[in-house]
């Protein structure tokens, strides 16, 4: 009777794991398959197709293209984001969850963060607008870089705050001991211990930034026009360029999964080492 309801268990956990990985993995290779098809073929809905790189020589070198200037936009905002996200969000956690201080600030803090990620972005992109338009900001990186920082600060602080609290607290009083004053315990203990979470910290914010559309479809211009927004001007007004937005999709998809693929290594390996100390 064990044995049944053992192998049913496993039967019914293996068809949502297959299925839930089919939902996640059967718009991909369609995408993909896209990106290699004429346009009569993908429109004609054949699986089958003759293989062709027309989709990626027209995104990467007609003259109505600029997709890799709009790469480098992406890169350029998405880095730049990061790197500024990664520095307040690991400072902050580590003076909300390690330094004195009273417990209403603390939650204060926490609470608005956490009420300002639950609010749709469509929430605050007219009044950036009108913010940054009114200083001649729009369409500049800066409008596009702090935007993406106000709005992935709250879940990189969250993903800090759980590698930082994770640290022995016998870690940290024995520095106080030593005299350690607050900075350089920041700098010389708990940024080397929290390594794997900056890394894998990192690489989600930088996928956040990466597939942004709302924020860089409002704030963006034509110079600092970002990939997800480049992708969507193959849908116009007569014709729907199925192929080469596949193609740039496909694109944009490398960095995406590379950042994922590392980050996830660097996450299981500072989970392993935690566990042999």
């Amino acid at each position: 009777m064990s044995v049944r309801r053992l192998s049913a268990g496993r039967l019914f956990s293996n068809t949502l794991v297959w299925g839930y990985a089919f939902l996640i993995l059967g718009p991909m290779v369609w995408v993909l398959s896209n990106a290699f098809k004429f346009q009569i073929d993908i429109l004609t809905g054949k699986i089958f197709a003759p293989f062709t790189w027309r989709n990626f020589e027209q995104l990467l070198f007609s003259r109505q293209s600029n997709f890799l200037a709009n790469l480098l936009n992406s890169a350029i905002v998405a880095t730049a984001s990061t790197l500024i996200v990664i520095v307040i969000a690991t400072m902050a956690a580590f003076t909300l969850a390690r330094l004195k201080m009273p417990d209403w600030i603390r939650w204060s803090v926490l609470g608005w963060a956490l009420l300002f990620h639950m609010l749709p972005t469509l929430t605050f992109v007219g009044s950036w607008y009108q913010m940054f338009a009114a200083v001649g900001l729009h369409g500049t990186y800066f409008a596009l870089i702090a935007t993406h920082v106000v709005f992935n600060l709250p879940m990189a602080l969250f993903l800090m705050m759980t590698f930082v609290t994770a640290l022995p607290e016998d870690l940290i009083q024995a520095a106080r001991m030593d005299g350690c004053s607050n900075g350089a315990m920041f700098w010389r203990i708990v940024m080397p211990l929290v390594r794997g979470g900056l890394i894998a910290t990192s690489a989600l914010m930088f996928i956040f930034s990466w597939s942004d559309f709302a924020i860089a479809l409002t704030l963006s211009s034509t110079d600092t026009m970002t990939a997800p927004v480049a992708i969507a001007t193959y849908a116009q007004e007569y014709e729907i360029r199925y192929g080469e937005m596949a193609a740039g999709a496909a694109m944009s998809m490398i960095p995406a999964l590379t950042l994922i693929l590392v980050g996830q290594s660097f996450v299981v390996r500072g989970l392993l080492a935690g566990a042999v100390k």
